[in-house]
């Protein structure tokens, strides 16, 4: 299979109808879309990226209106739903909620829930409306790897797996959503993302959900978003020492003038801004990564706010 790169939605839209997958960008990274509701659509998703079949999907919405055709809210939770609906969609936020018959197994992994999101990129919401249905949309990378902020990335990844990639340059957040799951009139956070615990507090309760053995939800698992050079986070650069004929790069938050311990800089961010570092993550350790070192080590960022999201993308990265 060849695959292509180009702008034509409506081509997009046609291999959709065919129950083909493709990559679309998002707000977040690129994803990886098929039609929701078509089993046999959705298991080339499975098969493009390698991804277990325990590993639940995120389902996108064309608009409000379908949430409550796949997803069975419960009485005491529909106001907190609606309100988070009303303030974060479209954008980077993903509900688990109770799902209904017409979703397939295979989406929720047989979970009795399913993940849901309304995307506000302009190219993926035209594509989706134009399709008229759900899409399952995954990152669109080999699973486990580094999430795709460019369609170059993608191409990186899946080339020959899949039929069409949509370019619509970078992407805008550079980190995958935030995933809650929403019950008894709480929001516990089961990934961390754009959408933050502080912005999240303004609707009730918050709870961070802590490690699982069991997936309930996308991107739960420890080991995630890994490149193939070890990683490694550091709490203080100055007490770092390379091993003797340790070839390494830095992924840095401070900054860093010229320092020989290191072969190869990237900064997160010249300002330390916690948005421009997250839009750069995982395409500067696609970077790092191509260099093909002995280790990336990278600076610990803040944990509060959005930095607290970009560490659990180094944490799961650095779990080799």
């Amino acid at each position: 299979m060849k695959t292509e790169i180009s702008t034509d939605r409506n081509a997009a839209v046609e291999l959709l109808r065919k129950g083909e997958a493709l990559a679309l960008p998002t707000e977040t990274v690129y994803g990886l879309a098929a039609d929701a509701l078509n089993p046999i659509a959705v298991a080339k998703i499975f098969e493009a990226k390698g991804r277990p079949r325990f590993d639940p999907l995120i389902v996108h919405l064309p608009d409000h209106d379908w949430l409550e055709k796949i997803a069975a809210l419960p009485a005491s939770d529909r106001q907190l739903v609606f309100q988070l609906g009303e303030k974060f969609w479209p954008g980077p936020f993903t509900m688990v909620l109770p799902k209904r018959e017409i979703v397939p197994e295979i989406v929720t992994a047989g979970l009795k829930t399913i993940a849901v999101r309304i995307s506000a990129h302009p190219v993926f919401a035209e594509t989706i409306r134009a399709f008229g249905k759900p899409l399952a949309a995954p990152s669109a990378n080999r699973f486990g790897r580094i999430s795709p902020t460019m369609a170059k990335h993608v191409l990186d990844e899946l080339d020959g797996h899949i039929p069409l990639i949509i370019d619509d340059g970078p992407t805008t957040h550079g980190i995958e959503s935030t995933i809650v799951a929403v019950h008894d009139a709480k929001i516990d956070i089961l990934r961390r993302g754009p959408v933050t615990s502080e912005q999240l507090s303004a609707f009730g309760k918050v709870d961070i959900a802590k490690e699982r053995e069991k997936i309930s939800a996308p991107g739960q698992l420890p080991s995630h978003y890994a490149p193939k050079t070890p990683l490694r986070i550091v709490d203080d650069l100055k007490s770092f020492a390379p091993e003797r004929n340790e070839r390494c790069a830095l992924l840095a938050w401070n900054p860093v003038k010229n320092d020989e311990r290191f072969g190869a800089v990237r900064n997160l961010s010249e300002k330390q801004d916690l948005r421009e570092a997250a839009a750069n993550l995982f395409r500067y350790l696609r970077e790092l990564d191509e260099l093909d070192l002995d280790l990336i080590v990278a600076e610990r960022v803040p944990g509060q706010g959005l930095g607290a999201a970009i560490l659990d993308r180094l944490q799961r990265a650095s779990h080799a």
